[in-house]
């Protein structure tokens, strides 16, 4: 390849290039989470360009209340938003009328309100974009659309508005808005982000310092993709064959040798010394169509060893392993690639050619390192385009000789009544008819054998192996050679669609595999999926065991119920965890056992172990399409252990939590009771002859409401511990609405002291299928709520008909709910704005519990007909009777 021709451009880069002139540019602000100064970082810089003259809009700036953000704000033209079914929105269309060089588009994966022309912000700058206009955007990484289940998974927190993958890969600039954890948290702490309260909230979960710094490194691996994309898309354009060498990036040759672990293994020592990224590739060519079966899977776990020591692995069909090699090089930015170099006589290389040899002429600015291999692997067959090859069986001989009869007896009416002289061609298509069904050896034979027939039926003198016309030598020894030849490349043609089809298996299999784990949660899933799934792909018997701890394990999964393993067989597969290497059937320990067990890798450790039994050991290709197996489900168990454990982790600090919340609740809400207890009990026993009788009742009566008051806040402490344990059982059973009314009222009553607590049920309404004992208590909840924090006002307790359900309402006329607690007010600890003291913060919670055990729902609103506060149990259509 010459000079100019490297430096060629690519067509494809250019026609791209070309597109994007028409266009606008984009350029979106990243960040790894809210608050980073994404939106003040981009009005920034719009204030600078506004100095040069750049004709810059604000199309729709999110200040959120920030002081700082709102002064870069001011002095900018925005264009004004426009009233779409009450929501203010983006006006498109003012925007496109203005056509500005800039505009200004926040938030770029907010949903657009219903009714707008496209659904989502991103399809508003895309229009913008295709009008020439440059657009400047900010996003969070949470809301790009790959990343969306690991942000879930590291927060727990699921956001519903993502951007496409490929909006951020059209950027033409992507700026990383980064702030350390700790800087970040100090910004919440000043209120720069949320108000008090939320930024409180928001420390306990979304903004956990192992949170953000999970998130940061998100944003930073996919701001450094961006830019790596956009530097191979350049070189393209430019027609640069040589890296850039922004950073060291290798790449390690492999293939099946024995010696190619040796290899990988040197490359990633160099890559560990350069900090570098790495990559393993094998070329298949057509002679790979030809390996054994312990080449392959030596090959495969070669690939494998690759990915286990953190290499980016590929299989790249080209017809010349060197020039495939470095045009992927030269793709991928490849800075070095390392090769192994076997021991070869310089007769053999200057009949075959060499690998290393061509990579070095042709490698231009990138750098070969050549790894020396041992003499006892380099030992390679002196004709390698006949070996190796499926052996020739006693069906493929007589098949051979059958065709070859076959076409004899074809010929024999041509020469006889046809005279046709070129009989050659009727043996070659049995030459090539053999080659194709029964491989090469085959059709070797079968073209020896019709030469022979040929030279005995049709040369003269005929029925003699004796040829007397030099003509008809010439002719044998032409059949004989083309005979050679169709039989080579029909062969080859052959076990390449034998390949395919094998290759075609495993990615069928492989994909269902995959499309299995992606849904499995637990280890137990991905075990279960990968037995069922190899029990069907291979006919065996399959269980797959887990690692527990750091060396224990236990049977995860089976492909039957009743299938469990023995303690020797378990002893076995612990063997394998511990080792690492096959044990059982067909492998070098326990060769005799009933069992095979392969181990279940991860780049990290051995997650697990799989076995499989059945009367015949599986052949070295089932054995590597179990490994590829395998080796999905080892990732899916490692995620599923992992998210298990932050989970687990969760849950323990949430319980902490509890803990500390419940004792701190129970040392503050006790303290009111008890003080009221032991005030009027030390009263009486000092001074109770001295007390008249109405001053001792009265002192009775506090005692009493004070132990009453107490005994509720247990009652509370014990419903919510019951609920947490899932020892609450709804006994569902059909209730009279208007009765349960009447006796919550009634019971409630003595709370009530000098309040008007009022009933309404709608007439004619129907049964409800609910727990009587379970729905007295959440209206009781709700109306003991209304009393504490409902200011002094009634108090009404309604059952009407809503939605086609039935609805118990209970309302007061009090301050009402703050902005942002309708849905927060039903967690636990959570206490509205009562008197200081009141309540435990657990009734309303106890409502959602028991509302969720009777299959209703439970929600609270402020009143929309006077001031006050509304909370609400409602019960889905197919509750009533």
């Amino acid at each position: 390849m010459s000079h100019e021709e490297e430096r060629r451009p690519s067509p494809d880069a250019l026609l791209e290039q070309a597109k994007a002139e028409t266009r606008g540019k984009l350029k979106i602000y990243l960040g790894a989470a809210p608050g980073v100064g994404k939106t003040y970082e981009m009005l920034s810089d719009a204030r600078k360009r506004r100095l040069t003259g750049v004709d810059v809009v604000a199309g729709v700036i999110e200040t959120h209340g920030r002081s700082e953000t709102m002064a870069l704000a001011e002095g900018l033209e925005i264009i004004p938003k426009r009233k779409l079914r009450g929501v203010d929105e983006m006006d498109l269309d003012a925007l496109l009328v203005r056509k500005p060089k800039v505009a200004l588009i926040d938030e770029l994966a907010h949903r657009n309100a219903d009714g707008s022309r496209h659904p989502k912000r991103w399809q508003d700058v895309d229009e913008l974009l295709a009008a020439g206009i440059d657009v400047w955007s900010t996003l969070n990484v949470q809301h790009i659309e790959s990343l969306n289940d690991i942000v879930a998974r590291i927060t727990r927190v699921r956001v519903r508005e993502t951007v496409p993958d490929a909006v951020l890969e059209r950027a033409d600039a992507i700026e990383l808005i980064d702030l350390t954890p700790e800087e970040l948290i100090q910004r919440l702490r000043e209120g720069k982000v949320y108000t008090p309260d939320q930024a409180q909230r928001a420390l306990r979960h979304y903004f956990a310092p192992g949170n953000l710094s999970a998130l940061r490194e998100l944003a930073m691996r996919r701001a450094a993709d961006r830019i790596d994309e956009q530097v191979r898309g350049l070189r393209q354009a430019q027609g640069e064959s040589a890296p850039w060498a922004a950073g060291e990036r290798l790449l390690a040759c492999i293939d099946e040798r024995e010696a190619s672990p040796e290899v990988v293994r040197h490359a990633k020592r160099r890559a560990d010394q350069a900090k570098a990224q790495w990559l393993a590739v094998h070329v298949e060519t057509g002679r790979s169509a030809r390996l054994t079966e312990i080449q392959r899977m030596r090959l495969a776990e070669t690939l494998r060893l690759a990915e286990r020591l953190g290499a980016e692995t590929a299989t790249l069909p080209g017809a010349q392993v060197a020039d495939t090699l470095l045009a992927y090089a030269r793709e991928q930015n490849v800075t070095q690639i390392i090769v192994g170099k076997a021991h070869r006589s310089l007769v053999f290389e200057a009949i075959f050619g060499s690998v290393v040899r061509q990579l070095i002429d042709r490698a231009g600015a990138i750098a070969i390192e050549v790894v020396p291999e041992d003499a006892a692997h380099s030992s390679r067959s002196p004709l390698p385009f006949l070996s190796p090859w499926p052996a020739l069986t006693s069906r493929g001989a007589a098949e051979a000789v059958s065709m070859t009869a076959a076409a004899t007896l074809v010929a024999w009416p041509l020469d006889a009544w046809l005279n046709v002289s070129n009989l050659t061609l009727v043996y070659l298509a049995a030459v090539l008819g053999s080659a194709l069904t029964r491989g090469l050896w085959a059709g070797l034979l079968t073209g020896f054998a019709s030469a022979l027939a040929f030279n005995w039926f049709y040369t003269d003198p005929r029925f003699t192996f004796t040829v007397a016309d030099p003509d008809n030598v010439l002719a044998i020894l032409a059949f004989t050679g083309a005979a050679l030849v169709v039989s080579i490349l029909a062969g080859r043609a052959r076990q390449q669609t034998l390949s395919a089809r094998s290759e075609a298996r495993t990615s069928r299999e492989l994909f269902g595999l995959g499309r299995m784990l992606t849904s499995a949660t637990t280890e137990d899933e991905a075990a279960s999926a990968l037995a069922r799934y190899a029990a069907r792909a291979f006919d065996v018997e399959c269980v797959v065991l887990a690692r527990v701890g750091l060396g224990g394990i236990r049977q995860a999964g089976a492909s039957a119920p009743d299938l469990v393993l023995p303690e020797v067989d378990m002893a076995a597969a612990k063997w394998t965890l511990d080792k690492g290497e096959p044990t059982g059937r067909g492998a070098d320990t326990l060769p005799g056992a009933r069992w095979l067990f392969l181990p279940l890798r991860t780049r990290r450790l051995i997650a697990g172990v799989v076995g499989v039994a059945r009367l015949e050991p599986l052949s070295p290709a089932e054995r590597r399409r179990l490994g590829s197996m395998g080796d999905q489900t080892a990732s899916a168990m490692e995620r599923a252990h992992i998210a298990q454990a932050l989970e687990q982790s969760r849950v323990e600090t949430e319980a902490e939590r509890l803990r500390g919340t419940m004792l701190a609740s129970l040392s503050h809400d006790l303290k009111t009771p008890i003080a009221g207890i032991l005030g009027a009990a030390s009263s009486l026993r000092t001074y109770g002859d001295k007390h008249d009788m109405q001053t001792q009742r009265a002192l009775l009566a506090s005692i009493e409401d004070e132990a009453n008051r107490m005994q509720r806040y247990v009652s509370k402490l014990l419903d919510m511990t019951r609920l947490e344990a899932g020892s609450i059982q709804a006994h569902i059973e059909a209730v009279e609405p208007a009765d349960v009314i009447s006796a919550v009222a009634s019971r409630v009553q003595a709370l009530a002291t000098g309040r008007n607590v009022t009933t309404d049920v709608e007439p004619g309404l129907p049964m409800v299928r609910a727990d009587a004992a379970l729905l007295d208590q959440s209206l009781a909840n709700l109306v003991e709520n209304a009393l504490v924090h409902g200011g002094t006002g009634p108090i009404a307790i309604r059952a009407q008909r809503r939605d086609g359900g039935l609805a118990f309402e209970v309302t007061d006329e009090g301050p009402g709910l703050a902005p942002g607690d309708e849905g927060r007010i039903f967690d636990r600890f959570v206490r509205g704005a009562g008197p200081v003291g009141d309540g435990t913060g657990l009734g309303l919670a106890i409502v959602k519990g028991f509302a969720g055990l009777m299959g209703a729902t439970a929600s609270a609103r402020n009143r929309s007909d006077r001031r006050g506060a509304a909370f609400v149990l409602t019960f889905p259509p197919d509750a009533l009777t």
